[in-house]
């Protein structure tokens, strides 16, 4: 066995005699929850953890609309809270 090998088993503490095992020097990176980008442009979530969306029935056919609804509707309101759970889990980070 090579003395170059020898010397990095013994600096990686790694006591093997396996010739073709490299000791993994950095550690797996962790799994991580990607944001769902559509999910993220949809809703937003206040510092209480509430989720917040926008009204339908703001992009055509304004015209006949009144100005109350048309107003009403540029609000944001809160999600049902069956669809809380499934929001969240898109959005790991907030």
């Amino acid at each position: 066995m090579p003395q170059v090998w020898e010397a990095a088993w013994q600096r990686a503490g790694c006591y093997r005699r396996d010739p073709g095992y490299l000791p993994r020097l950095m550690p797996k990176p962790i799994a991580r929850s990607k944001t769902r980008k559509a999910v993220a442009k949809r809703f937003k979530i206040t510092s209480r953890g509430k989720v917040l969306r926008s009204q339908a029935a703001k992009r055509h056919l304004m015209s006949s609309k009144n100005a109350k609804r048309k107003r009403q509707a540029s609000k944001t309101v809160g999600v049902d809270k069956t669809d809380v759970k499934r929001i969240k889990m898109n959005l790991p980070y907030g």
